[in-house]
């Protein structure tokens, strides 16, 4: 999924530059003037990453993955980078600047195994994508048109048979808060699942 998932961090502190980010003596609700010279934003924020293979074990012996990423899928691993965050509507996703992990604390909290680890699968073959070269988030199509994402729950399909779900499973798995009914339909048409069938 896209990142997903999208996170929003403003930290506020005392920085070296002065620049206003609003007109000087900008009236506030109440009519007061405020004097926003003495306000500062530094937006030099430090990231802090981990290593992927600290929180997600196991995922280098595991037959998508290598099929992701061929022979490199352990190397791969040991290299990639995870960021977490607390934003509670989000999932998981891939940074498009250089390409780590991004974790919602809460998704990883409070989410089921099964959802976990697909989630996982399908950000892993975005990291692929990244290191092909491939534009993730490609704003020309719909989410559930998006060529990667079509790539991603492909392989992320084929997982969830592989360890047994059914369709209905799948479908179920599908339907986020981004995508409306019509659009997890077509995705799911798609992708080979058949829609509204018990397949149990």
């Amino acid at each position: 999924m896209k990142f997903t998932a999208h996170y929003f961090l403003l930290l506020l502190t005392v920085a070296k530059s002065k620049k206003n980010v609003l007109p000087d003596n900008f009236p506030n609700s109440t009519g007061e003037r405020i004097m926003l010279d003495k306000i500062k934003i530094n937006r030099n924020i430090n990231i802090n990453l981990h290593k992927f293979m600290d929180y997600f074990q196991g995922f280098e012996h595991s037959p998508v993955t290598q099929k992701v990423f061929g022979e490199n899928a352990k190397e791969t691993l040991e290299n990639l980078k995870v960021e977490f965050f607390s934003f509670r509507r989000g999932y998981m996703g891939v940074s498009e600047d250089d390409g780590h992990l991004i974790v919602s604390s809460y998704h990883l909290k409070n989410s089921d195994d099964k959802t976990l680890y697909l989630d996982v699968i399908h950000e892993l073959v975005h990291v692929k994508q990244f290191m092909d070269g491939k534009q993730l988030f490609d704003e020309r199509f719909e989410y559930h048109d998006r060529p990667t994402e079509i790539e991603a729950y492909q392989y992320t399909v084929e997982e969830a048979r592989r360890i047994g779900m059914t369709d209905e499973e799948i479908m179920d798995y599908l339907r986020v808060w981004w995508m409306t009914d019509e659009d997890t339909k077509k995705l799911a048409e798609r992708l080979g699942i058949k829609v509204g069938q018990d397949t149990s």
